[in-house]
């Protein structure tokens, strides 16, 4: 069933990829394709102003200059995950989330309070991870760290799940550890992000993990902890997308160093990136 599932989902990847040009040619009447920040730029726009926080987009989305007057920074969670990050650096890294505007910045548990200090009068969110980065705590120990998380000013949670439950196929114990977890974030108005490690993750069990995270009741799915094997692959992200749907986000992260690597991942279907090289990012394409 789920194998079957997958090949629905992968041929619907490619077959969307394929009828691209197809469909979008320079006609008025809506293809419902997705892509209105290609073919209705102004339109986006004004949804923005009015007050929309993400825009939801297809993929196909490839040329530079349809991201030009985005503010990508928004969609970067600007990250420092090292154990042996230090006071400065993590003081460093909040000045230049300040400076830059990025959507959060994402640090381990004991760095929260911190960076509620320094960034608590921006717009800038504080995300935190839970599991990390194995993802094999009980679920009762994720569900007390995100609520420390939370107390101490996190509003976005980035928890592993289970995967060693994942491939064992016990669905039900991943299912109920993220959605304690979910429940946990909702109960405080914040988001939560499901990191399924995908590189060690056949492509069945991206599906599976991706499904039972939208079942969950999850915000996003995000591909990699950065702490594994290998991080985000556009072919992984547009899987997940493909089997969310609009109705939830991806991230993308692990290994994204460079800007042409954002608008890859951005392309293939992640709205929210991590990334420590933001700053080297942003700045490039200012240049």
């Amino acid at each position: 069933m789920y194998k079957e599932l997958t090949n629905k989902v992968v041929d619907e990847v490619f077959k969307e990829r394929a009828l691209y040009k197809k469909l979008c040619g320079t006609g008025k009447e809506c293809t419902n394709c997705g892509l209105c920040l290609v073919k209705n730029s102004e339109g986006v726009d004004n949804i923005i102003k009015t007050g929309a926080e993400r825009i939801s987009t297809g993929l196909g989305v490839t040329d530079e200059k349809d991201f030009k007057n985005l503010n990508l920074a928004k969609m970067i969670d600007h990250t420092l995950l090292k154990q042996d990050a230090t006071f400065d650096q993590i003081k460093k890294l909040c000045e230049e989330a300040r400076k830059y505007n990025f959507a959060s910045v994402c640090i381990n548990p004991c760095w929260v309070s911190t960076c509620y200090n320094l960034l608590g009068d921006t717009e800038v969110k504080i995300c935190t991870v839970v599991g990390f980065p194995l993802g094999a705590t009980t679920t009762h120990a994720k569900v007390e760290e995100t609520k420390q998380a939370l107390r101490d000013g996190a509003k976005e949670i980035d928890m592993v799940i289970n995967i060693g439950k994942l491939k064992s196929g016990d669905k039900e114990y991943v299912f109920n550890d993220i959605n304690q977890v979910s429940l946990t974030c909702k109960s405080a108005g914040a988001l939560l992000k499901v990191i399924i490690e995908t590189c060690l993750l056949t492509d069945e069990e991206k599906v599976i993990a991706c499904l039972i995270a939208k079942e969950a009741k999850a915000d996003f799915v995000k591909t990699s902890t950065g702490f594994s094997t290998s991080g985000a692959t556009v072919g992984d992200v547009a899987l997940m997308r493909k089997v969310v749907g609009s109705s939830m986000g991806v991230k993308a992260s692990g290994g994204i160093k460079t800007y042409d690597d954002l608008l890859s991942m951005i392309e293939s279907g992640a709205d929210r990136i991590g990334a420590s090289a933001s700053v080297k990012i942003i700045s490039s394409i200012n240049n």
